[in-house]
């Protein structure tokens, strides 16, 4: 089926990994003078917020019943500024932490941004793009209540359940175990809860992550939709797919909310059993009323932070659904890198040689076997033969797209494996079939060849590929704001775009890939007289389904089930009258049957 890459579940994430929780503190360390001043705030404002039944017990047993209400006035404004002191700390806490929790998520999404662009052409021809962004966008958001709430206030509500035992104790120490001893319920109820919330909220981000991944997929694709009226069908595996997300999210919703109602029925038995036998004690003498007042508000102040450290855990969870996705995408290694002694190539001449080539996708189906060829600096070589012979392949390796199998590709007689990528790459220039638009202006596009080339260089590398008449013509010229993928231009527009960024970028070795194949017969003879000075001097590798277009090449290489079939100039291989040859005169009768 056509969507089953996207639809299908990815696999089940590892185990819980407390490594993966150890590496997202690590974000937090360079703030951690932030977080300290945090936690004093935190812990200054749970010790206030402690002080409140003590002075409601010292009200009742020694000013309302002795009836000093000067006294009682005086303990009101105390109580008061203890809860302002409380609610200033807070609101700096938030904002604190706010600020910091912003910062550890930018930091990641960094990181993974930086990380996906040292990744091969093989990571993304397995992945659909949709699926990345989920990992980038909603699995790095789920984090934000986490890092900006969650470990400052579990760390709060340990110190504060620390406190209000210390408390309890100092009060009573006899209704302080009848409190405590309620809590093996709890813990039981976290022990059977918390391996289903995990699994439930794992299920919830494969199932959003399919959805994006389709959602992608489908507006990249509107027009090859409505071409083909599949809208109902497309609508139907979308809703599909929304109907999986919603049921998995209220399957892990309706898990994870139990723990508050376990909370509070636990908390109600523990104060009825303090009043219970709290009431006994006041009638022997060894408890006075504000005690046990006092004592029961603590006790249902006590199951707030056990409540908030039951959700911490249920969050945690929650989140390391969202980390593993992350640390996965951080830890796949990047197959195409610098080695550790590599260096930067000088300025290259332009010679290139495959050693004995083989390569493959697969390892049972090999694209490329055992190539050997030589070009020399100035040569335009031309690559002609059937879809999917291996033509593409020839020229990603020469970029070190891909690396091979087998063999060496050498550029100026060095190994490219030993020299490093930017230092390579920046001296091609290439130009895809598939000419992609940034959004933006005309100018900017072209510039992305090289960022620090002026205007007029700009403009002169339109002219010389002839998309200079067409750009002027628009209403603000090189200005010109075009949309994603450049969906306002036509495809010869596009490409004729993109051949002015490749010129731009002056290449030693240029690498054109089937660059003419949208532009009309006009057109390509402007573009053709625009190259004829540019490739002089440059080593070129020319892709062409118009073999017209590549009869002054100095060589031609047909391409055929990934093996060099034959090789000359146009001439001679018309002469051989073999795989070349018959190309042509099939190619050259159907123009003239059109």
């Amino acid at each position: 089926m056509l969507h089953n890459r996207i639809t299908q579940d990815e696999e089940l994430e590892r185990p819980f990994n407390m490594n993966q929780l150890k590496r997202l503190l690590a974000y937090m360390r360079p703030y951690r003078k932030e977080m300290s001043l945090t936690l004093i705030l935190m812990f200054v404002a749970a010790f206030c917020g402690l002080l409140g039944p003590r002075i409601l017990q010292i009200a009742i047993d020694d000013y309302m019943v002795q009836q000093k209400y000067g006294a009682l006035a005086a303990l009101s404004a105390i109580f008061l500024a203890v809860n302002a002191i409380s609610a200033l700390c807070m609101h700096q806490r938030v904002r604190t932490m706010s600020e910091v929790g912003q910062k550890v998520l930018y930091r990641i999404r960094q990181d993974m941004f930086n990380h996906i662009q040292k990744l091969s052409f093989n990571y993304y021809d397995s992945r659909p793009a949709g699926k990345i962004l989920v990992r980038i966008i909603n699995d790095v958001n789920s984090l934000g209540d986490l890092l900006t709430n969650g470990i400052i206030n579990v760390l709060t509500d340990v110190a504060t359940l620390i406190l209000m035992i210390v408390m309890l104790a100092s009060m009573d120490y006899r209704l302080t175990l009848i409190a405590l001893s309620v809590l093996p319920l709890m813990l039981i109820a976290i022990l059977l809860l918390k391996k289903v919330i995990r699994h439930r909220w794992q299920a919830v981000r494969r199932k959003s992550s399919n959805m994006n991944a389709y959602l992608h997929e489908t507006l990249s694709g509107m027009r090859v939709t409505q071409a083909y009226i599949r809208e109902p069908e497309t609508n139907s595996l979308f809703k599909g797919l929304s109907q999986d997300l919603r049921s998995s999210w209220m399957n892990a919703i309706h898990v994870n909310n139990l723990m508050g109602p376990f909370s509070e029925v636990i908390a109600t038995i523990a104060v009825v059993l303090v009043y219970w036998f709290g009431v006994g004690m006041i009638d022997s003498g060894t408890v006075t009323v504000g005690v046990l007042v006092a004592f029961s508000s603590y006790v249902w102040r006590f199951w707030q932070p056990v409540n908030n450290i039951c959700n911490f855990y249920n969050s945690i969870l929650m989140a390391m659904a969202s980390t593993e996705r992350i640390f996965e995408l951080l830890d796949t290694p990047a197959d195409i890198y610098d080695h550790g002694n590599a260096g930067e190539i000088p300025d290259i001449q332009g010679e290139v040689t495959f050693e004995n080539i083989t390569f493959c996708y697969e390892p049972e189906n090999p694209v490329l076997k055992d190539i050997s060829f030589h070009v020399a600096p100035g040569e335009t070589i031309a690559l002609v033969g059937p879809t999917g012979a291996g033509k593409s392949t020839i020229v990603n390796l020469i970029s070190r797209f891909y690396e091979p199998v087998k063999g060496r590709v050498l550029v100026d007689g060095v190994d490219i494996n030993t020299v490093s990528m930017n230092s390579l790459r920046r001296q091609m220039g290439v130009m895809m079939q598939d000419s992609f638009i940034f959004s933006g202006t005309i100018m900017d596009n072209i510039r992305y060849g090289r960022l620090d080339a002026s205007d007029e260089e700009v403009m002169e590398a339109a002219r010389v590929v002839h998309a200079d008449g067409f750009i002027r013509e628009m209403e603000r010229g090189y200005q010109t704001e075009v949309n994603e993928r450049g969906s306002r231009l036509s495809q010869g527009q596009r490409q004729l775009i993109s051949f002015a960024r490749a010129l731009l970028a002056d290449p030693r070795i240029l690498i054109l890939d089937e660059a003419t194949s949208s532009i009309d017969t006009e057109t390509e003879i402007l573009v053709q007289k625009g190259l004829e000075q540019l490739l002089k001097g440059r080593t070129s590798f020319v892709i062409a389904h118009r073999l017209s277009t590549i009869r002054n090449a100095n060589r031609i290489m047909v391409i055929d089930d990934g093996e060099i079939r034959e090789c000359g100039s146009h001439d001679e291989l018309m002469k051989q009258k073999g795989e070349y040859y018959k190309l042509y005169l099939s190619q050259y009768r159907f123009l003239e049957a059109v």
